[in-house]
């Protein structure tokens, strides 16, 4: 790419901004039928061991006035909702997965919802936008969570198919969870 005007510099001075706090407004609010956490998908594709064993519906009302800004993403099929945990209290930097009861692994190295910040992602398919609506498949997410931004997903951009999956690989993709609920 060619640069047209010279090379700046906008970020020296801001070098500690990364130590400040930020504070959020979510943008709307995720409305799912799990209210509970057991049995609320640990990720959106895995189905088995969840309400109903399928994908069910649910949606994101955003704030009314905010409605124009979906102008052109119902021609997307899924999108990114970035939420808030805000149920959840406290972190450990070690952890235990579903996935692998058997060893603990580092925080950043698990989906674990209990995070320094409570800042949840999710892949949602978006199955249609009426006014200010979002209506999709796949959460992930308990009703009533507070929803921080909506983006498309971009299969060009967002999907690296050869990515390792660390420690998951030795993993089947669609394994059940080993979960002891309660009562078990």
């Amino acid at each position: 790419m060619q640069r047209r005007k010279p090379e700046q510099d906008h970020t020296s001075k801001h070098a500690d901004a990364y130590r400040e706090p930020f504070c959020f407004t979510p943008i709307g609010v995720l409305r799912s039928p799990y209210t509970e956490r057991f049995g609320t998908p640990r990720q959106p594709p895995i189905t088995a061991q969840v309400k109903g064993d399928a994908m069910l519906p649910a949606r994101i009302e955003l704030l009314p006035e905010l409605a124009p800004g979906l102008a052109g993403l119902a021609e997307f099929d899924r999108i990114w909702c970035l939420f808030v945990f805000h149920l959840n209290r406290g972190h450990g930097l070690a952890v235990r997965s579903p996935r692998d009861q058997d060893g603990q692994h580092g925080l950043f190295a698990t989906r674990s919802p209990h995070r320094p910040n409570l800042i949840g992602l999710s892949c949602l398919r978006l199955t249609a936008i009426e006014g200010h609506v979002l209506h999709v498949l796949g959460v992930d997410i308990l009703d009533h969570t507070p929803v921080l931004d909506i983006k498309p997903y971009v299969p060009y951009a967002d999907a690296f198919p050869d990515a390792r999956a660390g420690w998951l690989d030795a993993r089947v993709a669609d394994e059940p969870d080993h979960y002891e609920g309660p009562g078990t």
